[in-house]
């Protein structure tokens, strides 16, 4: 036990193992039970059990493994209750026989990863690509279906018809727990990558909520970026993403101040970025570039070298990120890209430039509940000097984020312009 006492410091202990062993823990009991909601009841019948275990015990050592065996004895008490329990206690030792099992000290084992295998599951073909990346999302990340279908733009009774249907298909199609064989891996590998995207992009800039950054989302995605390009280490793209991803974190700790809100990337103190991930990231973008099959991860990955790498932000290369964004577009068409890109013609030719570009997006409306089409609009403008217009393009943006820590840096924003 490490001697964490008092219901204040137990409750913060179980929810930093939630967020840190959910997906590790629901993975492998999937795999033990092969039963996806009986895994879910015993992981939060476990949490539940830690709340109050851990007051009376202390906090254990390893709460991830106090956690997995917990709810995996529950797991194994249930299916002998059931009447074709006998039948799936069977099955469960046959699969421990012929499969890793989960060490319950905390090592991984490398590919062959539980959550790794949850991933590919997930992403079966058979599913819908909507049903692949929310049932990932729901299980290896723990995020709620509130806040899945929100990131969807979806209400939430569709969303969680939507993950009971995906995981009803998984049963009945009898679509097997683990990372397909080699010559399958590409059908699924797009979806993969997708999915550890997402994940990563929730944790760097959350939905909703109090917090704009979750570590711990941003950590678990670039470990499984890792064991996919072990798995799949001739592969452009996987390369690509975990540049990307290594990247963008190696700016992370900048990216927030001391009380959780946003700062700007213009205003980050580049000494403190994370240089050993920055180079890392670098290097596997070189590495990955050389090959001549370039994808939309290896596109987004030079964009982020550019911020990255520039010394300061006068130095950013805003010309060669704009023709990046050009490129990328053609892979993924997406008024968002055209956003993105709107802003970086605007820091290259001018804001005047980038206004135009945003007039047409504007017209078009396909962003129309977007809050960053309206901030992005009120930000050139403020460059421009016109401090009016960016006070009601602020004043738009505020009525449309959803996150606590943007909305205060937003309405940091709109009380400059008005002093102004």
């Amino acid at each position: 036990m490490n001697g964490i006492s008092g219901a204040g410091g137990v409750e913060a202990a179980v929810a930093a193992a939630f967020r840190e062993e959910w997906g590790q823990i629901l993975a492998t009991l999937i795999r033990v039970t092969g039963d996806w909601d009986l895994a879910q009841e015993c992981a939060q019948d476990a949490f539940a059990q830690a709340l109050d275990r851990w007051r009376r015990d202390g906090v254990p050592r390893r709460p991830g493994a106090w956690l997995t065996t917990t709810a995996r004895n529950r797991a194994l008490d249930l299916l002998r209750r059931e009447a074709v329990g006998a039948e799936k206690l069977r099955e469960v030792a046959v699969s421990a026989r012929n499969e890793p099992s989960y060490d319950v000290e905390g090592h991984d084992s490398g590919v062959e990863d539980d959550r790794l295998r949850l991933i590919f599951t997930c992403c079966h073909p058979a599913l819908p690509i909507e049903a692949r990346v929310a049932l990932t999302l729901r299980t290896l990340a723990g995020l709620t279906t509130p806040e899945i279908a929100h990131a969807f733009l979806v209400p939430e009774a569709t969303m969680a018809q939507r993950l009971v249907r995906a995981k009803r298909k998984i049963r009945n199609a009898g679509i097997p727990y683990r990372v397909p064989p080699a010559h399958l891996l590409p059908e699924r590998t797009t979806c993969v990558l997708g999915v550890l995207y997402l994940l990563f992009n929730e944790g760097y800039a959350a939905t909703s909520g109090a917090d704009r950054v979750r570590a711990d989302l941003c950590a678990e995605a670039i470990r499984l970026a890792r064991v996919l390009a072990r798995l799949m280490p001739d592969e452009p793209e996987v390369l690509g993403l975990l540049a990307l991803l290594l990247l963008h974190d190696a700016r992370r700790a900048t990216r927030v101040d001391a009380a959780g809100d946003p700062v700007s990337l213009e205003d980050q103190d580049r000494t403190a970025w994370n240089r050993a991930e920055a180079e890392e990231g670098a290097a596997l973008l070189e590495t990955t570039l050389r090959r001549g099959r370039p994808g939309p991860y290896q596109i987004q990955a030079a964009i982020a070298a550019c911020h990255t790498t520039a010394p300061t932000a006068a130095d950013t290369d805003w010309a060669d990120i704009a023709g990046l964004y050009g490129e990328l577009e053609r892979f993924v068409p997406s008024a968002v890209i055209r956003l993105n890109r709107a802003f970086a013609v605007g820091m290259a030719e001018g804001p005047e430039a980038g206004l135009a570009l945003v007039a047409g997006l504007e017209r078009e409306g396909e962003l129309a509940d977007y809050h960053l089409l309206p901030a992005t609009r009120a930000d050139l403008l403020r460059r421009a000097g016109r401090q009016g217009e960016a006070a009601e393009a602020y004043e738009r943006a505020l009525e449309l984020v959803e996150n606590d820590a943007e909305r205060r840096f937003l309405e940091r924003r709109l009380a400059e312009c008005r002093s102004a």
